[in-house]
């Protein structure tokens, strides 16, 4: 089987090389990263990293986490995706255990379910409300229990992306997902994983981040609606 790691990057200088570093040491045949719009160093130091599995896309406009991966499978084939973030710096060499399951067909798709301990520097993470609310979401739709319906590092059957259809845009792309593959009948694990990433605390920026987030969840669980994917 053919494995491919999509990691759409927007401004990732901070903590690229060390996530493409973790994530060259997996079983993947490609790694390919979307540069979504970046204004710093992003795309160059992708470029210019030396690792033979890595290929860089780059995006000029920023069309968001669904757009960015859109695009990636548009330009790389395979059985599985492998999807990660670009934040998780060394812990992305964990995500062997979300492709374990789906090499072996004892899932369609694995949800990487992060520890307590998210945060790579101890910052504080957001409150849990939005992540709540799109586990309430896919258990409405679904009836299926969900705890990390919002976490971005997964493994899936390129079966389950053709069953659903292209990536949900914004921030609603992985709760659009999980309805989908739920729906259309497909095993979903989630795998505990003591993956970081970075926090945007609970200032500002946080709450501003974390309110585009909750109302693209609202969004795509109501396209799900739409689209029938309900019980």
């Amino acid at each position: 089987m053919r494995v491919a790691a999509l990691i759409p990057a927007y401004n990732e200088a901070e903590s690229i090389l060390q996530t493409l570093a973790a994530a060259a040491e997996l079983p993947v045949d490609e790694i390919v990263v979307i540069d979504d719009g970046s204004t710093d160093e992003t795309f160059a130091l992708v470029s210019t990293c030396g690792l033979s599995k890595v290929t860089a896309l780059r995006l000029q406009s920023n069309r968001g986490k669904g757009g960015a991966l859109n695009y990636g499978r548009q330009q790389v084939k395979a059985d599985i995706y492998l999807l990660l973030d670009a934040d998780l710096g060394s812990t992305a060499g964990l995500a062997q255990k979300l492709l374990e399951p789906v090499l072996l067909q004892e899932a369609h798709m694995t949800i990487a379910r992060f520890g307590h301990e998210q945060s790579l520097t101890g910052a504080k993470m957001g409150f849990g409300l939005v992540r709540r609310t799109a586990s309430l979401g896919v258990r409405l739709l679904t009836g299926h229990k969900i705890l990390a319906p919002l976490s971005g590092q997964r493994a899936v059957s390129v079966r389950v992306l053709e069953a659903v259809g292209d990536f949900s845009p914004g921030f609603g792309v992985e709760a659009a997902l999980t309805v989908g593959a739920l729906h259309h009948g497909f095993s979903v694990l989630e795998v505990p994983l003591e993956m970081k990433h970075r926090a945007l605390g609970r200032g500002l920026k946080g709450m501003r981040h974390r309110g585009s987030q909750f109302l693209s969840v609202l969004r795509a669980l109501w396209h799900c609606w739409k689209k029938g994917w309900h019980r």
